[in-house]
Formats: C-alpha cells, structure tokens, sequence
C-alpha cells in the first residue's frame, strides 16, 4: 500500500541542519529535474514578476523571495517541514514504532519542487504551488509528469494506492493500478485535509495493511463514514467518500 499526499501550505523553518543534498532524496532519478527546478526557482524568486510567476499576493512575497537561498536553508525530514492541517492531523509523533515505519515505507509527499517525496527527506522550507509556471519551465504538473510516470513504475506502485492528493497535484502523476482509490471528502477545505490526514493516520496506525480497495473501506468503516464506488470506466480511479463522524 502507498499513501499519496499533497504537501502543505504551512512549512516548519528549522533553525540549524544541514544543507540540502538531492542525492540523498527518495527516488536520485529525479535528480536532474529537481536540480533544474530548483535553479530556476531561485533566478525568479527576486524578480519583479515574482508574484505572478509563483502565484501569490503581495503579502507572501517575503516567503516567496526566501526561495533564493534555497540551497543554503537548514534542512528537516519532509514530515517535519510540512506543518499544515492535514499533517497536525496525521500526527506521526502519536504513532507507535510500528505504525513511524509504515508511514515511513508508505506515505508519498507530492511535491510541486522535488517531485515526490518520502517522508524522511531532508528538504528545506519553499514557497512554491503546483499552480506556478516558471519562465523556462512552464506549468508544473506538465514539468514533473513523464519524469514521475517513470519513477513511480515499479512493482509496489501498482498495489493498492490511496490517493488523498489535491487536483493541481493529482494532475502531476497518474497511477496506471486497478486498485487506485480517490480519497474524497466533502466539506469546506481546512475540514477535508484535517480528515485526509485522519485517514493517513489510521492506515498507518493499522497492524494488518488493505490490499485491495474493499480492505480499505472495512478498515475505515467505524472510525468514519464511507461509500465506494466502482471506476467509471477502464482505467479510472474507485472512489471513496469519507466524512469524519
């Protein structure tokens, strides 16, 4: 089983760490892609376009012209960077040994600068959407979708995979598994990550793993309300409907 996350908004500024390595990165055959990206991030992060460029108001540009020092910025493990509500609520620090080492083997960070990631990465804090189009670079869930196609091809990609990623980052790889399940939740935006990253939480915490997308509706069934739906058509994701109680 993997578990497909969105990053978060909110990133932790750690105050001493070592400089971002990409060789050390999950998944090295993104490297050369990574490398790109990065340098055109820090060559737009002090121009006057800047908002444009990297789609925010002009009360973020302070974030945004720390992507300069991109490669100098103390780095953490990716589950400590990412802060925002969906990773309060999946809340690794509250799971056992066990469940850290599944989190650690299962859960995939989307990551609109590195790609994908696993949660033991060390990466510095960024400012940069999957929404953002770089000069040179262009949209980036285009930039990223061969590249990821290829990286995320072995074997363990086509199990069960529980997608809880947002759309602009959901567009940046799709999964060629018949048991690739849509986590959706309805409701306001800050109430369905707070209820993905419960999802997250419980599968890790979960002694015996789902194979297979029925596994997973039981498992969650009790601790939410769900609804599985059938793929519409070939090659088209299940869908699972969950609303927290």
């Amino acid at each position: 089983m993997q578990i497909l996350l969105p990053p978060s908004e909110g990133k932790r500024r750690p105050g001493r760490g070592r400089r971002l390595e990409l060789e050390d990165l999950s998944f090295p055959e993104l490297g050369a892609k990574r490398e790109e990206l990065i340098d055109a991030v820090v060559a737009a992060a002090g121009s006057p376009e800047a908002a444009t460029t990297f789609g925010v108001s002009v009360g973020q540009l302070a974030a945004v012209a720390g992507n300069a020092d991109l490669p100098s910025l103390p780095t953490a493990r990716a589950g400590e960077i990412y802060d925002g509500v969906l990773y309060q609520a999946l809340d690794l620090p509250g799971l056992d040994a066990g469940g850290k080492r599944r989190a650690g083997r299962s859960v995939l960070i989307s990551s609109a600068l590195f790609g994908v990631l696993r949660l033991g990465d060390r990466i510095p804090p960024y400012k940069l959407s999957m929404g953002a189009k770089l000069p040179g670079v262009g949209p980036l869930a285009k930039y990223w979708r061969a590249a990821l196609a290829t990286a995320l091809s072995g074997r363990e990609f086509a199990g069960l995979l529980v997608d809880c990623r947002s759309g602009s980052y959901a567009a940046a790889w799709r999964p060629d598994s018949p048991a690739w399940v849509q986590v959706l939740v309805p409701g306001a935006t800050h109430q369905a990550k707070h209820t993905r990253g419960l999802v997250a939480h419980a599968l890790c915490a979960a002694a015996q793993q789902p194979r297979k997308p029925a596994d997973l509706a039981d498992l969650l069934t009790g601790d939410f309300d769900v609804d599985l739906q059938l793929p519409e058509r070939p090659g088209a994701p299940w869908r699972l409907s969950v609303t927290a109680p």
